[in-house]
C-alpha cells in the first residue's frame, strides 16, 4: 500500500486480499443488536470479530502478510514473530493454512492457556519459544533470530500488508449492510492501529471522516496523545490490564492514515468501565469479550442516547479471548465503577461492642464483601479494611451519613489507586 494508491486501488486490494481469505473462514457476522438499540433509541451493528476462527481479527492482516509474502517469494519457508495474544494465534492459523514453519516468541509469563491455543492453531507447524519476562525482550529475541535464520517477521500491525488485511472487516461490513445503508457512525477500537487504519482507508470517501469514532483504554492513549502532538508520541508507561489494545506507540505506517481524524474523535476509556460492559454483555447477551473487545461498546456508554438515538451505527467487536481467571478481577472493577462496591479505612474502638455497633450502621442491602485488621494504631483504637457491596450506589449516601453521624473515623480509598493497589 503505497502513499500514492488511491482508495479505489486500496479497496480493489483489500477485496480480492478477502476473497482468498474465503479459504479459512466465512465472513464473521454483522448482528442487528436488539438490546442496544433499544437502549440508545438507534440501530447498533455488531461486528462480530470474536467469531473468528481465533476468536479475533487478527487473523486476517496475518493471513494476508503471508500471503502476500508468498506471492513475491515462494520459497519462503521459515516465519517468526513476537505476541503473547491473539496476533501469536492468527499467525499459528495462517502457518498452518500455507503449510509454513513459524516460530512465536512469547514471554515466559505468558498464561498457559495462551500457549495451549497458539499451539492449537499451529499444530505441526509452530513453535513456541519463552523467552524473558516482558514483551520487549521477546520482541528482541525474536528479531534476532529472524536475523540469523532468515525468517521473515510478521509484524502484528505496522505494516501495509496487516493493514490490508484487517481491512477486510470494512469489506464484510459493506456487503452486509442492508442495501443502500450507509453508517452514520462507526466505532473502532484502537491499539497498534492496524484495526483502525484498514477500516478507515476502506471507507475513505464512501463515508465522511467525522462519521467515525476512535476508541482507546484510558491507560494507553497513543493515538489520542500522538493527534494531540500533530507527531507519533511513545508512551513512557501503560496500563496493560486492556493487554489487547495497550501499545505504547501508534504504528507509523498506521499513523500515517489516522492522522487525518481530529483529536475529539478520540475517546478513552476508563479499564473498569470496560469491566462493566463485560459482565453486563456476558449476562444480559451470553457475549464472551476481552477487555479490547469491548471498548467500542463502551463507547457507546460514553456516547449516550443523546449522541446515537435515530442513527445506524456499526461497533466493531474486535475479540473474545478471555481467560476466565480474570474473571474476579473484572467484576471486581465492574462494581468499583458502577459504584457498587466501596473499600473504607476504618478507624474502630478496640472495645466490647464495638464492632455490633458498626454493623447496626449497615443498611438492609449492604453486605460486607471483606474484613480484615490492618494494624492497631493507638491501645484504644485499631485501622480495619472494609469492602462493602449494596444493590444500589445511593445506598452509599446513606451509609456515609450514617458513619458521620455516629462519628466514625473513615476515609473511602475505592478510587485512590495508590493505597488501594497496596491492600486491596
Amino acid at each position: 500500500m503505497s502513499e500514492k494508491q488511491s482508495p479505489d486501488g486500496f479497496r480493489t486490494q483489500t477485496d480480492l486480499a478477502l476473497a482468498e481469505m474465503r479459504a479459512l473462514f466465512e465472513p464473521t457476522p454483522l448482528q442487528l443488536n436488539d438490546l442496544l438499540s433499544t437502549r440508545y433509541g438507534a440501530r447498533i451493528w455488531l461486528k462480530r470479530e470474536d467469531l473468528s476462527p481465533v476468536r479475533s481479527y487478527k487473523i486476517r492482516g496475518a493471513f494476508n502478510f503471508i500471503r502476500k509474502a508468498l506471492l513475491e517469494n515462494p520459497a519462503l519457508s521459515l516465519f517468526v514473530c513476537a505476541s503473547a495474544g491473539n496476533h501469536a494465534q492468527g499467525f499459528a492459523y495462517a502457518c498452518r493454512h500455507f503449510g509454513r514453519k513459524g516460530v512465536v516468541f512469547m514471554p515466559v509469563t505468558t498464561p498457559q492457556q495462551k500457549i495451549d491455543k497458539t499451539r492449537m492453531f499451529g499444530g505441526e507447524f509452530i513453535e513456541i519459544r519463552l523467552t524473558g519476562d516482558f514483551f520487549d525482550a521477546c520482541l528482541a529475541a525474536a528479531l534476532e533470530f529472524a536475523d540469523t535464520e532468515n525468517a521473515l517477521m510478521a509484524p502484528p500491525f505496522d505494516h501495509a500488508d496487516i493493514i490490508e488485511g484487517q481491512a477486510t472487516v470494512a469489506a464484510e461490513i459493506t456487503a452486509q449492510l442492508p442495501a443502500g445503508e450507509t453508517p452514520d457512525m462507526i466505532v473502532l477500537p484502537v491499539g497498534g492501529g492496524g484495526l483502525s487504519a484498514g477500516v478507515a482507508r476502506y471507507f475513505e470517501g464512501r463515508v465522511p471522516n467525522d462519521r467515525f469514532v476512535l476508541t482507546e483504554p484510558a491507560g494507553a492513549p497513543s493515538l489520542k496523545e500522538s493527534l494531540a502532538a500533530g507527531h507519533r508520541i511513545k508512551l513512557s508507561k501503560t496500563d496493560n490490564f486492556v493487554d489487547g489494545a495497550a501499545v505504547a506507540q501508534i504504528g507509523a505506517v498506521n499513523f500515517d492514515i489516522l492522522d487525518r481524524f481530529d483529536v475529539d474523535q478520540v475517546l478513552l476509556i476508563p479499564e473498569n468501565a470496560i469491566c462493566l460492559t463485560m459482565t453486563s454483555i456476558l449476562n444480559t447477551e451470553g457475549i464472551v469479550l476481552e477487555p479490547a473487545g469491548a471498548l467500542s461498546l463502551t463507547a457507546l456508554e460514553t456516547l449516550g442516547p443523546e449522541k446515537l438515538a435515530g442513527k445506524s451505527v456499526v461497533a466493531v467487536v474486535s475479540g473474545g479471548n478471555f481467560d476466565f481467571e480474570r474473571l474476579p478481577d473484572v467484576k471486581e472493577r465492574a462494581m468499583r465503577h458502577a459504584g457498587t462496591k466501596k473499600y473504607f479505612v476504618l478507624r474502630l474502638a478496640q472495645r466490647p461492642g464495638a464492632l455490633r455497633d458498626f454493623l447496626s450502621l449497615l443498611g438492609p442491602e449492604d453486605d460486607i464483601a471483606r474484613f480484615e485488621y490492618l494494624k492497631k494504631s493507638a491501645r484504644n483504637f485499631g485501622s480495619i479494611l472494609i469492602g462493602i457491596e449494596s444493590r444500589a450506589p445511593e445506598n452509599f449516601i446513606s451509609l456515609m451519613k450514617a458513619f458521620d453521624d455516629a462519628g466514625l473515623g473513615y476515609q473511602d480509598i475505592t478510587d485512590n489507586e495508590i493505597i488501594s493497589n497496596l491492600i486491596i
